[in-house]
């Protein structure tokens, strides 16, 4: 009889651990779905460096250019300077038949202007240029190559032919002096003002 309770109680034993076994919360996986579908992302981001990274930290740091200094940067000048320069020779004009037609600085000829064309002058110089029949003067800037004419020295506005009352002439000998751009200056500023007041006049 004792051997049959033992046996019974053994049975019974063993039933309940298999029904422990197989009861739901013992670590199945399949049991719990929340570990299936859930992951967590903690700690997921890579620590090693993008590419464009790497690329950027290999550039060179920028420095200042010494190009773009500008204490380094040259003095701007108004003009060349004539002011050791001087000639004597004959003098023509024109005007009309050239007006408007680029000269050899670039700039568009305008006969009334005060300018002039000179063969070896520097362009944007200045210079005055006297009449040595009557002593008149007018200040030009060399904006032009020419003459081309032989024995002629230098050719003038129509503005300035004018001036000098060679108009009528068509030619006439000259004196020429170079001027530097500070008494260039001035002088057509003493012209300037000659000419407001003959207009006057």
């Amino acid at each position: 009889m004792k051997a049959r309770f033992i046996r019974h109680v053994g049975s019974l034993l063993a039933v309940g651990v298999l029904a422990g076994c197989a009861a739901p919360g013992s670590g199945d996986v399949a049991s719990n779905p929340q570990t299936t579908n859930s992951l967590s992302t903690a700690g997921a981001r890579s620590t090693a460096p993008l590419a464009f990274d790497s690329h950027l930290s290999s550039l060179p740091a920028d420095k200042p250019s010494q190009a773009q200094s500008l204490s380094n940067a040259e003095p701007i000048t108004s003009g060349p300077d004539a002011g050791n320069f001087e000639q004597k020779g004959k003098a023509s004009w024109y005007g009309r038949m050239f007006h408007g037609r680029k000269t050899a600085s670039g700039e568009k000829f305008n006969m009334n202007a005060m300018t002039a064309a000179h063969r070896t002058l520097p362009l944007a110089s200045w210079v005055r240029v006297t009449n040595e029949a009557n002593h008149k003067t007018v200040v030009v800037k060399i904006n032009d190559r020419g003459p081309y004419v032989h024995g002629r020295v230098i050719d003038l506005s129509y503005a300035a032919a004018a001036v000098l009352g060679m108009r009528g002439a068509g030619t006439q000998k000259v004196k020429i002096e170079g001027l530097t751009q500070q008494e260039a200056r001035a002088a057509r500023a003493e012209q300037a003002q000659a000419l407001a007041d003959d207009s006057v006049n």
